[in-house]
């Protein structure tokens, strides 16, 4: 009886032991991992990067190009949509409030069926100047199967930076479908660059000899007042045909 009840009391040391260092190396484990209010601080830091330019809920830090409120564009689930006008006249761009110089902006957009529109940048708002194309390099947006512009060659269709730099590959979706754009200007690295639906199309400089040799070669090249400054606003253009952008946010750098 006696060596029994020695035996039952060595095998319970042992299990109560062996639970002590189970609990030990979980504890230490614990530790190790991140904490899921790590995980949230570090996703949280990365979105602080970004600012929204649009929320889907109002147009806030934008106006019309030259003007004020905007009356062509509306906000129809979640998106900024431009109905223009029907007689074909005039033309009602977006433009950003603020003005800008190296970022990455990302946006989705949708163009209807035989519609052309575009991303401008470094636009210059004034008076003499009746269209943001006038100063500002554009980001085509199309639809390259029914538009006549995707006609006129590969620096005409969606995603190329229109006139100098065609895409490298078609990636696009259809007039109808959504497309997820992001463009980068960098010019401490000299470096512009379109990513379209996940792949990226276009590279080009956006400055120095080669930046003027594009423009010497494209249609801008007696342009008095295109690419003159580095810094400017972000316009969304209206073309005369409906287009849609949700999804805005820009990046800094």
């Amino acid at each position: 009886m006696r060596y029994t009840i020695a035996a039952c009391a060595l095998a319970t040391m042992s299990l109560l032991s062996c639970k002590d260092n189970k609990n030990k190396e979980e504890d230490n484990a614990s530790m190790n991992e991140p904490s899921a209010m790590e995980d949230t601080n570090t996703v949280s830091s990365d979105q602080e990067d970004w600012t929204v330019l649009f929320d889907g809920k109002n147009m806030d830090g934008w106006h019309a190009y030259n003007g004020d409120t905007p009356t062509h564009w509306a906000i129809e689930d979640n998106a900024l949509v431009l109905t223009p006008a029907e007689d074909g006249s005039g033309s009602e761009n977006l433009v950003t409030d603020k003005e800008y110089t190296d970022f990455v902006l990302s946006l989705d957009w949708k163009i209807s069926e035989g519609g052309n529109s575009g991303v401008i940048w470094a636009v210059e708002e004034n008076k003499e100047y009746n269209e943001p194309y006038v100063t500002g390099p554009e980001i085509q947006v199309l639809d390259n199967e029914r538009h006549p512009d995707a006609k006129a060659g590969t620096t005409h269709q969606a995603g190329a930076l229109y006139d100098m730099v065609p895409p490298s590959e078609k990636v696009v979706n259809p007039a109808g479908e959504w497309n997820t754009m992001t463009f980068t200007i960098d010019h401490k690295k000299n470096m512009g660059n379109v990513t379209l639906n996940g792949t990226s199309i276009v590279d080009f400089p956006v400055k120095g000899e080669k930046w003027q040799e594009m423009v010497s070669k494209s249609k801008f090249a007696d342009w008095e007042h295109f690419a003159k400054s580095e810094t400017g606003k972000i316009a969304l253009q209206d073309h005369h045909h409906k287009v849609s952008f949700r999804n805005i946010k820009i990046k800094e750098l």
